[in-house]
């Protein structure tokens, strides 16, 4: 076994983690280093101005039927099984991460120690092997790199091993196909094969970090953060598409992150210390400070069209995939944290792309509308999001993010009610989606109108405007928004037959409901009410 000591290095090796007979291990390279080995060992091309262009595969997204949790004894009490959290036995992810190990036997890795949490007192310390050179710079972007003194002491509560060239035997491993993403929550242990799509690594620490802090009484949340000229922090809640990083990117606005953060008792903290950004017909002009960081070097685009011979890259280009993505260090958003952290929400921003055409562009939401909403997690799935999606429909995802909750959503939801309450929070759900019809017939709420409104609501120039009472979710619509004219903001007024806009509000308002059953038995009748009239 070789070692390639470029960095400080941790006394805790890969033994501890099951690992032996490897070839090189290449420990905590920086950027530049991990360049020299992705380009010559052909993993990737150099792209003008810098950045890493790679290809994913098949796999150009999340596989989601191929996710699982390891039910045992210690925590399967905490964990909601069901299609979202699929169980799998402690003897099928033995079996694997034995023969794991053995593929990886006189093979070179890559290792980054980091943490996940930018709260010195809440972050987890975790460790990243990969197969790939990429691989480990997508894990040094993403995650809170750890200074040299703290690397010498690093000891991982988490460890992802990432082998995208080890598949499953289905028949033998009780996996769904020969793709695999398996959480081990009383081993500590992540074990990834079969795909080489980079979010899989992001999302499964995500994943426990979802389980492990409620039990520290902070709420971890699938959303962006921003703080205000005035200090005040406000929350971007919203699945991809809904236009969470774009909103939340704000010259005029500090950014703390981009995707995934918890609300302690001292006030917010990012769980990353970089940006997952999706890139497909990316505008300089609407997303200067996303566009920017496709032109920089420590960038890794994910399956975005390069030209062979001037190296350039098209972004309006889907040739691979709708889901073109950008690995970047926070650093490279000119005005985000250093530290990660800011103070309790004063705004906290619901985002949904409302493929009916019925939800208002802008409402205020009382504590219990909050929790009904959070739980639901409305949005349109966008194209390419995930495999097999070609075009947008309705879904609902618990506390926005559902794949990633282990447990309960009910259990998040009332971490929310109780941050709430405490701090004086005010919600406002705005959907980013389509007015004066359903997809296919209305158009996309264009963006300007958007960044009013939520200007607006961080602003708090709609603090004391009044409001018209939504009829069938009870939501009530502020009647003037500086920046958007005043019939935008009712969905019937832009609808050129108002009854046709009834109807779909109806069908989307039973299709609520009906999601709904599935939580009604921890429910309270207070939030149950919140619901759609029907």
């Amino acid at each position: 076994m070789q070692e390639s000591y470029c960095s400080e290095h941790s006394s805790y090796g890969l033994e501890n983690h099951g690992l032996t007979n490897l070839n090189e291990i290449f420990w905590n390279l920086p950027t530049t280093r991990l360049y020299e080995k992705i380009l010559t060992r052909g993993e990737g091309r150099l792209s003008h101005l810098g950045p890493i262009v790679v290809r994913t595969g098949h796999h150009t997204g999340r596989s989601v039927n191929d996710k699982f949790i390891v039910k045992e004894p210690s925590t399967q009490q905490d964990i909601w099984w069901g299609d979202v959290n699929p169980p799998i036995s402690e003897e099928y992810f033995d079996q694997l991460h034995k023969r794991m190990a053995m593929h990886l036997q006189t093979q070179d890795v890559y290792v980054q120690d980091c943490f996940a949490g930018a709260d010195p007192k809440l972050r987890m310390p975790v460790r990243i092997i990969t197969q790939y050179g990429w691989h480990s710079l997508f894990a040094r972007n993403m995650f809170i790199q750890a200074k040299p003194e703290e690397i010498r002491r690093h000891v991982p509560e988490f460890t992802v091993i990432d082998v995208p060239r080890f598949h499953a035997a289905p028949s033998l491993d009780g996996t769904n196909s020969e793709t695999f993403i398996i959480v081990n929550l009383r081993k500590r242990l992540i074990l990834i094969g079969g795909s080489s799509y980079a979010g899989e690594i992001k999302k499964s620490i995500f994943s426990v970090m979802n389980y492990l802090m409620p039990k520290r009484k902070v709420l971890p949340m699938h959303c962006s953060a921003n703080i205000g000229p005035d200090g005040e922090t406000a929350l971007f809640f919203g699945l991809s598409g809904t236009g969470k990083t774009t909103l939340s990117a704000d010259a005029s606005r500090t950014l703390i992150g981009d995707d995934e953060h918890g609300w302690g008792k001292d006030g917010i903290f990012n769980f990353e210390g970089g940006c997952y950004a999706k890139l497909i017909r990316l505008s300089p002009e609407h997303e200067p400070e996303i566009f920017s960081t496709t032109r920089r070097f420590g960038t890794i685009l994910e399956n975005v069209s390069l030209d062979s011979c001037t190296r350039m890259i098209d972004l309006d280009d889907d040739t691979f995939t709708e889901n073109t993505r950008g690995s970047y260090h926070i650093s490279a958003i000119p005005n985000a944290s250093k530290k990660g952290i800011g103070g309790h929400p004063k705004t906290i921003i619901f985002l949904s792309a409302d493929a009916f055409g019925v939800l208002p562009p802008i409402a205020k939401l009382t504590i219990e509308q909050a929790m009904y909403h959070f739980i639901s997690g409305y949005t349109a799935r966008v194209a390419g999001t995930e495999r097999g999606v070609t075009e947008p429909s309705p879904v609902f995802s618990a506390c926005y993010g559902a794949p990633f909750m282990p447990m309960h959503p009910m259990r998040y939801a009332e971490l929310l009610s109780e941050k709430l309450m405490m701090h004086g929070s005010q919600v406002w759900l705005i959907n980013t989606g389509w007015s004066g019809g359903p997809h296919g017939v209305g158009k996309r709420m264009p963006l300007n109108y958007t960044r009013a409104m939520v200007n607006a609501a961080l602003d708090g120039t709609l603090n004391d405007v009044a409001t018209e009472k939504e009829p069938f979710f009870g939501l009530h619509i502020p009647k003037h928004c500086p920046g958007v004219p005043d019939e935008v903001l009712i969905p019937r007024n832009t609808w050129p037959n108002p009854a046709d806009c009834d109807a779909q509000a109806e069908k989307l308002a039973r299709m609520f409901a009906e999601n709904f059953q599935q939580f009604a038995d921890q429910m309270t009748p207070e939030v149950l009410k919140a619901g759609p009239s029907l």
